[in-house]
């Protein structure tokens, strides 16, 4: 065992404060990474504040994480000391269901579903016959710390391309927008519509543009329409109905990104015919959606979550060839529960990455 610190909330009304604990050392296929940067991602918030009811106290967040190996486990193979490499939203898995197998790890089936970087397994209730869950973890602590140890295979590559803090929103803000358009088939020529232009907006942009796709961004605010066009898209305002009307029926697929309950119903009229609105930035249910609209164009609603390691390490060799990545503020530790504020308030743009390098202040 080796000693950590990190910061954690310890209730749903607590703000973030540091503590030191214990990380295990590496077992034969783990690695141990020492953090350098890790993103703040708005689900870091949605957790520490216990908004999805499964938050296990202490939660210390974490999951876009980027450092450098340390020590490698006897049977390490795709790893070794020195390498700059990241850590995503999962670090485990059953990897004996049939999504597993088919290495989409993000759909776990297996009685406690994925092993997440931080606060356990995703399906915690779920007991296997000696009374813990599958991975012996009621907790998992995250990347707000100086240290984490992972199995090798759900340890991500960093492209030399890639500066390591540009790269750690990638491995879930990159990932959640670019695992549904290669799902969905995603390509050159075609009108992608992303609503919502936080985090995951801007960077379902830039992959969507990258991808050759002609882009149109909805947003609330004006001062987003000059970054829209910053980034060769188009934007527009959601309360602006007579531009939305002059999109109907031209979408060949859309993405929203809005991080809490919203209202679909009216962007559907936008879709074309047999096409998808796919759902990634809430996890709570939405408001109703107007069957008829959906039946008379035959157009779904979708949802997705994540992307596997695969999709993973796909979105960031992708965005080292064509030099893209999210825009980034980089934050002390120290300055985590004003971020969060900042953040809620939509007035980050577009994402917080903390430097771990701070947290040598809570060391000494």
């Amino acid at each position: 065992m080796t000693q950590a610190v990190g910061y954690a909330a310890q209730h749903s009304f607590s703000r973030l404060k540091p503590i030191t604990f214990e990380r295990d050392d590496p077992k034969a296929r783990e690695v141990d990474i020492e953090i350098l940067y890790c993103g703040v991602c708005h689900s870091d918030i949605h957790q520490v504040k216990n908004e999805w009811s499964n938050t296990v106290y202490p939660c210390m967040p974490g999951h876009e994480i980027v450092g450098r190996v340390t020590r490698i486990g006897s049977a390490v193979s795709r790893h070794k000391v020195g390498d700059m490499v990241g850590v995503g939203c999962m670090v485990d898995s059953c990897r004996a269901c049939e999504p597993c197998r088919s290495h989409e790890e993000n759909y776990c089936e297996g009685p406690n579903s994925w092993l997440a970087t931080y606060n356990g397994p995703m399906m915690p209730k779920a007991k296997v016959l000696t009374g813990t869950n599958m991975y012996g973890r009621d907790n998992t602590y995250g990347g707000y710390s100086s240290s984490i140890v992972a199995p090798e295979d759900f340890v991500l590559k960093i492209p030399a391309a890639l500066k390591p803090e540009v790269a750690a929103p990638i491995l879930c803000a990159g990932v959640t927008t670019y695992s549904p358009m290669k799902h969905w088939g995603v390509k050159s020529g075609d009108h992608v519509g992303i609503i919502g232009f936080g985090g995951l907006g801007d960077m379902a942009a830039k992959i969507a543009v990258a991808m050759g796709a002609r882009v149109t961004i909805f947003t609330r605010t004006k001062e987003k329409l000059e970054e829209a066009r910053r980034l060769g898209a188009e934007g527009v305002l959601e309360s602006d109905k007579e531009a939305q009307g002059k999109l109907k029926a031209s979408f060949d697929f859309m993405l929203s990104t809005i991080p809490e309950k919203h209202d679909l119903n009216p962007f559907m009229p936008m879709l074309k015919r047999d096409r998808t609105i796919v759902v990634v930035g809430a996890l709570e249910p939405l408001a109703p959606v107007n069957n008829q609209e959906r039946a008379m164009h035959r157009t779904s609603v979708a949802g997705s979550i994540i992307g596997s390691i695969a999709d993973t390490q796909e979105v960031l060799d992708f965005c080292a060839k064509h030099s893209i990545g999210p825009d980034i503020q980089v934050i002390p530790i120290q300055d985590i529960n004003h971020a969060y504020k900042e953040v809620l308030n939509g007035d980050v743009r577009f994402r917080y990455v903390i430097d771990m390098a701070s947290l040598k202040q809570e060391e000494a």
